[in-house]
């Protein structure tokens, strides 16, 4: 049957679920039987069978029946099942690309993404990674870039995410640094007012954490406006990105954080926990050493940015 007459059959929201289901599995895996298809897509037994059927009348897979030992997805064609499932694009969101490193990390996921089966990747950019795992978490986007500190943190915390790539140390940004209007400042002193962003984890956290002990006022800014209020001296201390300081060369005292073992400063991409089929077909699309090879070109000077 060709594939739209498939998709606008009587089955056809049926086998649609269920080639999306069927793509957080590798060739060679067993399958849930039609027993726990049934309860986990919640459809009736007979229509799971003939949704099971299609898909390999269509060729998007091919099954065999090992017994006691269930079914094996022996053979799938990704862009097949792709194609039923309805997955045309995948949507992401990252963080304002307002460093050569960020710019590089979005030029690299674009152009890693675009592969062999032809699903465009549009980035969009947010500033705090609570607001974008918050637009993960309602499907607003298919992923989110933060950092691996924050996502381990909200794991923790339970919100409903899975880490599905790691891109290692000083992916994310150089270093954190601690900065300050008083140029003759290397410490946080009581009485100062320091910024923070209440949307970012790892800057509220790394702000309590190095002004423990001090009697301090804490006034929200946004992550963008960190730079201009700390020079301004409209707050006296903040945490920011060492990159930026560093390519516009802002005249602003600073040290540098040691943090949780740096994992401030990897890069992470997560997706909503249930989205198994998702979590596959990311960590197969994307090739780590691709998407830094292109970071690191970009930052070199030697790749035009393009996302």
């Amino acid at each position: 049957m060709p594939l739209q007459k498939l998709l606008y059959s009587k089955n056809g929201l049926s086998t649609r679920k269920l080639a999306k289901l069927l793509l957080a599995y590798e060739e060679g895996d067993r399958i849930p039987t039609v027993t726990e298809l049934n309860e986990e897509i919640q459809l009736a037994r007979g229509t799971v069978q003939n949704a099971l059927k299609l898909l390999q009348k269509s060729g998007a897979v091919t099954l065999e029946s090992h017994g006691q030992s269930g079914t094996i997805l022996v053979r799938r064609d990704v862009k097949k099942l792709l194609e039923i499932a309805g997955i045309q694009t995948i949507l992401g969101v990252m963080p304002l690309p307002y460093s050569k490193r960020y710019e590089g990390l979005a030029t690299g996921l674009v152009a890693n993404v675009e592969n062999q089966y032809d699903i465009p990747v549009s980035l969009a950019f947010m500033r705090g990674s609570r607001n974008r795992v918050s637009m993960v978490l309602s499907d607003r986007y298919d992923f989110a870039v933060i950092s691996l500190y924050a996502a381990q943190r909200m794991i923790a915390s339970g919100i409903g995410i899975r880490i599905v790539k790691r891109f290692g140390l000083h992916s994310y940004l150089s270093n954190h640094v601690a900065v300050f209007h008083d140029p003759d400042c290397r410490d946080i002193q009581d009485g100062m007012t320091v910024g923070v962003d209440l949307s970012s984890v790892d800057q509220k956290e790394m702000t309590e954490w190095l002004c423990r002990g001090k009697h301090v006022t804490y006034q929200n800014v946004g992550y963008t406006q960190v730079m201009q209020k700390v020079l301004s001296g409209e707050v006296d201390a903040a945490i920011w990105n060492m990159d930026e300081i560093q390519e516009k060369l802002y005249d602003a005292s600073y040290k540098v954080l040691e943090f949780e073992e740096e994992k401030d400063t990897e890069a992470v991409i997560v997706v909503r926990k249930e989205r198994r089929e998702l979590a596959s077909l990311i960590n197969s699309l994307i090739d780590t050493d691709l998407v830094l090879r292109n970071q690191k070109l970009v930052m070199e000077g030697l790749l035009v940015p393009g996302y």
